[in-house]
């Protein structure tokens, strides 16, 4: 797991468009992203990292603080829709 708030979104993010691509889907596909930070102080560094994955208009988002385990520092889930 990388260290620090801006490696480990970006790492999250690009598992996140693997798993989308597999389902034939990417990031501009997203309706809804989910993200728990352990620290909320950690939000503009996880910002900065965030914004340049997703282009505008970019998808409604809900961030929230959570306790995580195992040092992770972020957990991103998303809701996509695939275009057939």
């Amino acid at each position: 797991m990388p260290d620090g708030i801006a490696a480990q979104t970006k790492q999250t993010l690009k598992n996140v468009e693997a798993i989308l691509a597999e389902a034939g889907c990417t990031l501009d596909d997203a309706l809804k992203v989910t993200v728990h930070l352990a620290d909320l102080d950690d939000f503009a560094g996880f910002d900065a990292a965030y914004a340049p994955f997703f282009t505008e208009p970019r998808s409604v988002r809900t961030t929230v603080g959570s306790a995580l385990l195992g040092g992770i520092l972020v957990e991103i889930d998303v809701i996509a829709r695939r275009r057939d």
